[in-house]
């Protein structure tokens, strides 16, 4: 990655790192990006997850300062995940919306990974996000589904 001075490349536009000691999340809300949600500061709930290159992490817990990727966030996968927005909607994946995009992030991390995943697999890897809404049932049937849309694509 190209030298950034004191900044972090964020769905493509670089921003200022923050302040030392700053958390990512805390550097994507300062520079205006509220995708990632501020909510239990902790690493607890997933609200706030981003990729960081191809991995999905808890912006809350993770120092700016160690970011040396690109940072993706719900609102630059754009139309990458258009299927996953589509299927969330269609399988009634979100309720009051405040997980939906870490949730949407964590979904595309774990299909980047392998669309050759079954239910129980999907069901473990998405269960770092919480949802106090939907009961989940409704997430893992829409990541299902692109995951095999995306497979019959290939």
């Amino acid at each position: 990655m190209a030298d950034l001075g004191a900044g972090l490349r964020v769905d493509g536009d670089v921003v200022p790192a923050g302040a030392p000691g700053a958390s990512l999340l805390e550097v994507l809300r300062g520079a205006g990006n509220f995708s990632a949600k501020q909510a239990c500061g902790r690493g607890e709930c997933g609200a706030c997850t981003v990729l960081v290159g191809d991995r999905a992490v808890m912006s809350c817990t993770t120092p700016a300062a160690l970011v040396t990727d690109e940072v993706t966030t719900a609102a630059g996968l754009g139309d990458e995940a258009a299927d996953l927005r589509a299927a969330f909607a269609d399988h009634a994946a979100f309720q009051c919306g405040f997980c939906t995009p870490g949730q949407v992030v964590r979904a595309e991390a774990v299909l980047r990974e392998s669309v050759d995943r079954d239910r129980a697999d999907i069901v473990r890897a998405m269960s770092g996000n919480v949802c106090r809404c939907t009961g989940y049932r409704q997430i893992v049937d829409a990541v299902c589904a692109v995951a095999e849309s995306r497979r019959d694509a290939r």
